[in-house]
């Protein structure tokens, strides 16, 4: 199965934290699921460093380099398609980094790894 982190999920699974659930640590230790991590993500840290509400060890760049293959994660670049398909998904949240990556999680058929509810309000499968 491919699945598509959420920000926040890429964050605590790379740093080992006890927030994460049991349900999606058994869903990361089986081989056969693929783990991707949308540029939206990466977008969205870029903006919190600069603005100082997220820390990392080292420079974004560097950081994402070596966590991603580290942890056997894949990126997943914004098309086109998915940033049509955020026109059509009703407003029940107005963050522009969840709603892009529901829109890739819809276009692309893949559930997302996330803690936060509100992605129950679309026709997207949320794992957690």
């Amino acid at each position: 199965m491919s699945i598509l982190l959420d920000t926040h999920t890429f964050l605590w699974l790379i740093s080992h934290s006890a927030l994460l659930s049991q349900n999606f640590k058994s869903l990361f230790s089986e081989p056969q699921n693929d783990f991707y991590l949308s540029l939206a993500s990466v977008w969205e840290m870029a903006i919190k460093i600069k603005i100082d509400k997220l820390h990392i060890p080292s420079p974004l760049q560097q950081f994402i380099s070596e966590q991603l293959p580290k942890n056997a994660i894949k990126i997943l670049d914004i098309k086109l398609e998915h940033v049509i398909e955020i026109a059509e998904l009703p407003l029940h949240h107005r963050d522009p980094f969840d709603r892009l990556i529901i829109a890739q999680a819809l276009v692309e058929n893949m559930p997302i790894a996330s803690v936060d509810k509100v992605f129950d309000d679309y026709a997207v499968q949320r794992l957690w």
